[in-house]
């Protein structure tokens, strides 16, 4: 893969200089383009020591507007970092749209340094880098413009380069211990990137191999790319993005049909708990979950919660519950709302990933990235291949979680529409319960039988081994507090 690379390609400074401005110009004028442009870009930088890569990223940012390009450098992982799943660092740094990205270091440093060196096996490299290419087809299929450029040298032409660095005083800091490491296993390391570099070159993420001998070719080689992708982009942008259509009447009077028995349907409503038992049971199942968070604190364990379920099923009642039995500096309760301007630049998971927890900490997400197969379907928010293709980028966003050893628990707080209805009824009396009622709320009452489609969908194709769903029967709140209770604690004792 990379014998291209290697035929010494080499441009004279007339040819260099004489192309240099109009390119600058024209990659001014798209990255001006860009800014109004309804997807992002993410230029992953990757290669040999010494090819030239941070000259390019430097070059980059002097040919284009630096105000609009954020640059990371990824090094070895912080303790903060370590303690989230491997792509969180990687995940809160996606650039939004209309800006441009560059990650210098990215999801392939890892798993290429540690099997070069004999850290992981070829069988977990390849777990690597087929998680690798879900998370960049997720990230193309949400509109991002991904461009990856891997840098290539020689054996000898690295090890000239090299000494010439480490013998320029201006340049000597440049080269490191760890450089010279690498080129003592150079044959292996480029059998390694060439297998990785192989299995990710795909169709909606190719690779492109930049021979790193010539500085002045690979500038010019590495701008124009950018400018012919970045134009054959914006030129593929239509003019006014069309609204999802709504489903046809036809259409939604079968859906209704297909889901008249469910798995929701199933489930027993008419269940209580009479008051003395469930104030037992309350001390009881808060004692224990304290004790099991303490427990999981000093093991370095995370717990998510997330909670979905009708609006008024008594999920921030369950949740106060639960909260009372932890200490308030180990717990945080992210309330999901609509998402802000921020959050719809970015890809849809992005406003969770970075809520993720440290190691041994506690998240409870009230409402979570379920909405987008929930509302955002029902209400036509996301089209249908938008929301249809969520499933498998939810239980591959979970099954990170998994095996970083989160334990994520899952609950859906089911109610009758009788019983919502009562207790919509009971928020407009209340006085200090006015603020959780809303004309939204009865719209939303509505369009039940297309939110019971969707959940029952949602339920039965992301309910995992790693991650169940609990059902909880809510209309008794007492009962429904005891069951998540005990459900957790019941997982927590499980993990530990």
């Amino acid at each position: 893969m990379f014998e291209s690379a290697e035929v010494g390609r080499s441009m004279t400074r007339q040819e260099y200089e004489k192309l240099v401005p109009e390119l600058r110009t024209q990659l001014l004028e798209v990255q001006e383009e860009l800014k109004e442009a309804p997807f992002p870009v993410l230029i992953l930088i990757g290669g040999v020591d010494g090819a030239g890569k941070g000259e390019t990223v430097n070059i980059l940012h002097e040919w284009m507007d630096p105000r609009f390009i954020t640059t990371y450098a990824f090094g070895q992982p912080s303790d903060e970092e370590r303690e989230r799943p491997d792509f969180w660092r990687f995940w809160r740094a996606l650039p939004p749209r209309g800006r441009i990205g560059i990650f210098f270091g990215s999801w392939y440093t890892r798993p290429i340094l540690e099997r070069a060196y004999g850290k992981i096996r070829s069988r977990e490299l390849d777990g690597a880098l087929a998680g690798i290419n879900s998370l960049e087809r997720a990230l193309v299929e949400d509109g991002m413009l991904l461009l990856k450029f891997w840098f290539h040298l020689s054996k000898p032409l690295q090890k000239v380069r090299l000494k010439a660095l480490e013998k320029d005083p201006k340049t000597r800091w440049r080269v490191t211990e760890t450089d010279w490491k690498h080129f003592k296993l150079y044959d292996t390391f480029r059998r390694v990137s060439e297998r990785a570099l192989r299995e990710t070159s795909t169709g909606w993420s190719p690779w492109e191999v930049i021979e790193g001998a010539d500085h002045r070719y690979r500038s010019i080689t590495v701008g124009q790319y950018i400018l012919g992708r970045l134009r054959e982009r914006l030129a593929a942008v239509p003019a006014e993005q069309p609204a999802p259509a709504p489903a046809s009447p036809a259409v939604a009077t079968a859906r209704r049909t297909a889901q008249a028995r469910t798995l929701l349907d199933t489930l027993d409503l008419s269940q209580t708990l009479d008051e003395s038992r469930y104030k037992r049971q309350l001390e009881k199942y808060q004692g224990r979950l304290n004790l099991l968070s303490r427990e999981a604190k000093r093991r370095g364990r995370s717990l998510i919660l997330v909670f979905e379920g009708w609006d008024a099923a008594g999920k921030g009642g369950i949740i106060r519950r639960l909260t009372e039995a932890l200490d308030a500096r180990d717990y945080r309760v992210i309330p999901i709302a609509a998402p802000t301007e921020e959050e719809r630049a970015h890809h849809y998971l992005w406003r969770f990933w970075r809520h993720l927890p440290r190691a041994g900490r506690v998240t409870i997400f009230d409402r979570s990235w379920y909405g987008r197969v929930l509302v955002e379907r029902v209400e036509h928010f996301a089209r249908e291949a938008e929301w249809r293709r969520s499933y498998a980028e939810i239980v591959d966003f979970e099954e990170h979680m998994h095996r970083h050893d989160i334990l994520l628990g899952k609950l859906w707080v089911h109610v009758g529409q009788d019983e919502q209805l009562r207790r919509f009824k009971e928020r407009e009396k209340t006085p200090f319960k006015h603020y959780k009622i809303t004309a939204e709320d009865y719209r939303n009452r509505e369009k039940w039988p297309d939110y019971m489609a969707a959940a029952n969908e949602m339920l039965e194709r992301t309910s995992t081994e790693f991650a169940p769903w609990t059902l909880v029967e809510g209309n008794d709140k007492s009962f429904a507090r005891i069951k998540v209770l005990r459900t957790v604690c019941e997982r927590l004792e499980e993990a530990l």
